[in-house]
């Protein structure tokens, strides 16, 4: 597939979404996702790329490490990334009182959770990832009934 030409926004859009998706630790692997989708371009690019939205590198175990987003406009950004998250990674959600347990594909529990504390909700006290398990602690047994609701509504979309 020859690579398309499209504009500096498009790009970075498109590199957002990857990151979202994808669990990508370097720059060169970012360029090949993006050939993948048909848009060329070089690695020199991609840092730039990289350094205009503010990418992060977050640990995911191992000593391993991935692309994220450090910085997000508002609430309802997060709720939309975080419905994309849900519905591509997370596997179940469970409960016990006010702490929740998520499963999710191997490796995406650290990007769950870092949307899930930038959500800065005050039924969530805070959240601790592994390689594929998050716990939510909620501020209440109510907090906990209400996350698990919109945690499974989430999942559904």
């Amino acid at each position: 597939m020859l690579g398309k030409e499209i504009g500096k926004d498009q790009r970075q859009k498109r590199i957002q979404d990857i990151i979202l998706r994808e669990s990508v630790s370097t720059q060169a692997e970012l360029v090949k996702l993006l050939a993948k989708e048909g848009v060329q371009v070089t690695q020199a690019t991609v840092s730039r790329d990289i350094n205009e939205l503010r990418l992060v590198r977050v640990p995911i175990g191992k000593g391993r490490h991935r692309y994220a987003l450090a910085q997000y406009g508002g609430d309802s950004d997060i709720e939309e990334q975080l419905a994309r998250l849900f519905q591509s990674f997370v596997q179940d959600v469970d409960r016990g009182e006010n702490i929740l347990v998520i499963r999710t594909a191997d490796g995406h529990a650290s990007g769950v959770a870092l949307l899930l504390d930038r959500w800065k909700r005050d039924d969530i006290v805070g959240t601790l990832a592994g390689e594929d398990t998050i716990m939510v602690v909620a501020r209440s047994t109510h907090d906990g009934e209400s996350l698990m609701e919109e945690f499974n509504a989430l999942m559904l979309g």
